[in-house]
């Protein structure tokens, strides 16, 4: 890609390492099939983290049970199986984008 000059891009080690860099008052939401929750339902702010697991586990269940109250699911049909990662984060994200720019016009 030719613009990745112009992505803020962070990497830590590990989940740990992660929480501990996010700690309020920097809010994270935990996108999952494990909640009611719709990712619209969420009002986003400057500087909130969206956190997605791999493909195949999903985020750890102990994470998920910790923070219960920042999970958020895309709604699917019950018969139609999981979207890609990149699809699920395009999706959120855009809606994060989609408020924050609501906010300022």
């Amino acid at each position: 890609m030719d613009y990745w000059n112009q992505v803020g891009v962070q990497h830590w080690k590990n989940l740990a390492e992660f929480e501990i860099a996010t700690r309020p008052p920097a809010r994270r939401f935990l996108l999952t099939t494990k909640t009611k929750r719709r990712y619209w339902d969420a009002e986003f702010r400057q500087g909130d983290y969206l956190v997605f697991g791999r493909e195949t586990k999903g985020l750890p269940e102990s994470l998920l049970l910790s923070e219960s109250e920042n999970c958020l699911t895309i709604p699917m049909a019950s018969e139609a199986r999981s979207l890609n990662l990149a699809t699920a984060v395009a999706i959120v994200l855009f809606e994060g984008v989609r408020q924050l720019h609501s906010e300022r016009d």
